[in-house]
């Protein structure tokens, strides 16, 4: 598909007509109807109402591509500079929940976290959140890979199962998984909540 493009090359426009950040979002509004595996060049310039070599201005491969929608997953969840928060807990919930959401409306493109996760490109934003935790120098990169990894993991549960049109949950026997069941009968939360929870009680832990 790719290779399509450098083939077609000589015919591109003598300026580029769209922008990075109008390719990337066109492709997860692709993505989102068709799936990863539906997403194609073509689509994605029909998508923007232009022709497929424009893309090649932005893009060297289908790899760019996608790394860059899957930042745009990352980008879309924001917390305003002007909003208060008692301490740097309330902070970094507030956005994970953020982050959580941005991913689960997109619940076809999530598994783009998987392999282009653009880890690189959030230096800057990691740098300035260790720089707020109030804890032991040793201890601030275990909050960042902690709460990396609730947020992910669960966006990532929760972005399959919605779009398998399963339950987060599997039906199960309550005689063959007694103490599940009762668990489970217990548990008043939705998925949300459940996540909110868990990551309250991993950073209360510093």
């Amino acid at each position: 598909m790719w290779n399509k493009l450098k083939d077609t090359a000589v015919g591109r426009p003598s300026k580029p007509i769209i922008t990075k950040e109008l390719a990337a979002k066109a492709a997860l509004a692709v993505i989102d109807s068709q799936g990863i595996g539906g997403m194609s060049l073509q689509l994605v310039a029909q998508n923007l109402g232009v022709k497929a070599p424009s893309l090649y201005y932005h893009f060297k491969n289908k790899a760019e591509l996608l790394t860059e929608v899957a930042r745009s997953l990352l980008t879309e969840a924001r917390i305003s500079e002007k909003q208060h928060f008692e301490d740097w807990r309330e902070a970094i919930s507030t956005l994970a929940l953020a982050t959580r959401k941005s991913i689960l409306q997109h619940p076809k493109a999530a598994p783009l976290l998987l392999e282009f996760f653009p880890r690189h490109l959030m230096l800057k934003s990691y740098d300035y959140w260790v720089g707020k935790f109030d804890l032991p120098i040793e201890k601030r990169l275990l909050v960042i890979e902690g709460v990396e990894k609730l947020t992910f993991g669960s966006a990532m549960l929760g972005a399959m199962s919605r779009a398998g049109g399963k339950e987060p949950m599997p039906s199960f026997s309550p005689e063959q998984f007694p103490h599940l069941h009762a668990a489970t009968a217990a548990n008043e939360l939705d998925e949300t909540a459940i996540f909110v929870a868990t990551l309250k009680a991993f950073l209360n832990a510093f």
